[in-house]
């Protein structure tokens, strides 16, 4: 036996070797798998959305200088609880604006999906839109 004195808290003699024996192995073992993958047949995959249309840029509504008289409408695109959110600014304008008319309206379809019937109401009462989209 051996009878070498070790200053504490240093590595012992065999511990440096052996991580980096552990290391180099490592090391091999990723570059065989690399020669592997590259071996092996490459796919191109294509992207079957293609590619959106450009898009046209246009201007914001007006704002009007007052809401007293107005109609707001709170349009609910279904998204999760958008309802209770649109209900509960229901609630506070009837309460602090009473100057201001609000109308609850559930849009057909999923939020991107168009509802003429909705916009062409909006448009007839000269109302404004708050729509509840998520996220």
């Amino acid at each position: 036996m051996c009878n070498q004195s070790r200053i504490p808290g240093q590595p012992r003699r065999g511990f440096m070797a052996m991580n980096l024996l552990l290391l180099m192995y490592g090391l091999l073992g990723c570059l065989a798998i690399q020669a592997q993958d590259a071996a092996e047949p490459m796919y191109t995959v294509q992207n079957p959305t293609g590619f959106p249309p450009p898009i046209t840029r246009k201007s914001l509504a007006p704002r009007p200088a007052d809401l007293a008289g107005k109609t707001i409408y709170l349009v609910d695109v279904t998204f999760n609880n958008g309802d209770v959110l649109l209900k509960e600014m229901q609630k506070w304008l009837s309460a602090n604006r009473p100057g201001i008319k609000t109308e609850f309206r559930v849009k057909k379809g999923f939020y991107a999906a168009d509802d003429p019937g909705l916009w062409q109401e909006i448009k007839a009462n000269n109302g404004l839109m708050i729509m509840a989209i998520g996220h």
